[in-house]
């Protein structure tokens, strides 16, 4: 036996060992070091997201106040433009629509001509939500027939995306079938039968909208958001 050689076993062996400690500490602390920045990084990103978000705010307040009224809700418009292009005032369908709220140039210059005021380029945010508001409000005046405004919501955002056109065979079509004519749940079960409509892309762009709604309505709230109880309606704030 050779106890001295023992010793030097059992002391490379200790010394082996508290190197694999300090190995398991440094990858511990490289991990912990790691996920601080990821969250650094993450919670920035997170902020980042949120102001791009936040971006148009006060351009979507300020219009749909002055079409809509101080009482309407502006939150419908910032979901309708982020089931639009997700606020990308550089989005271009593949028909030609353009900018936040993906207008067609052709609606945009007859919004433009009518107003007879000085509006930028389709692409310019501002111009773009400011026409598509407007131009929601002119549907949503043709649609006083129906006496509830969430209704009335539905229908003007599917007139919106398809067109009043296949909206109004839609109607006909749930009236000759029985149904009420006022309730968008009519217009989506009769939707197959209506001609020239692709229903398949407006059903779901309007359960989009009212799907983006409902999670800005859960965040805090936010500057000039509607008053509780409140009645105004557009057709008391309408402006040529």
């Amino acid at each position: 036996m050779h106890p001295a050689g023992g010793v030097r076993r059992v002391a490379r062996l200790g010394d082996g060992s508290t190197s694999g400690l300090r190995r398991t500490r440094c990858a511990r602390s490289l991990s912990r070091l790691a996920l601080a920045v990821a969250l650094l990084v993450g919670g920035h990103a997170a902020a980042q997201r949120r102001q791009d978000s936040d971006r148009y705010d006060a351009t979507f307040r300020k219009y749909s106040k002055r079409f809509f009224g101080p009482a309407f809700d502006w939150q419908y418009f910032k979901a309708q433009g982020e089931a639009e292009s997700g606020l990308d005032p550089r989005a271009r369908s593949r028909v030609g629509a353009r900018g936040v709220m993906q207008l067609m140039p052709g609606t945009y210059a007859v919004i433009k001509a009518a107003r007879h005021e000085r509006m930028g380029a389709i692409e310019d945010p501002e111009w773009n939500i400011a026409a598509a508001i407007l131009h929601d409000r002119d549907l949503w005046l043709g649609l006083s027939d129906h006496p509830e405004d969430a209704e009335r919501m539905r229908f003007m955002f599917g007139s919106y995306n398809a067109g009043e056109g296949p909206i109004m065979r839609a109607k006909s079509i749930a009236r000759a079938s029985q149904l009420d004519a006022t309730r968008w749940r009519s217009i989506e079960r009769v939707a197959p039968q209506v001609q020239r409509w692709r229903y398949t892309e407006t059903l779901p762009y309007v359960q989009k909208i009212e799907s983006n709604y409902e999670q800005l309505r859960a965040q805090p709230t936010r500057q000039n958001a509607p008053r509780r109880g409140s009645s105004e309606r557009p057709e008391r704030r309408a402006r040529g």
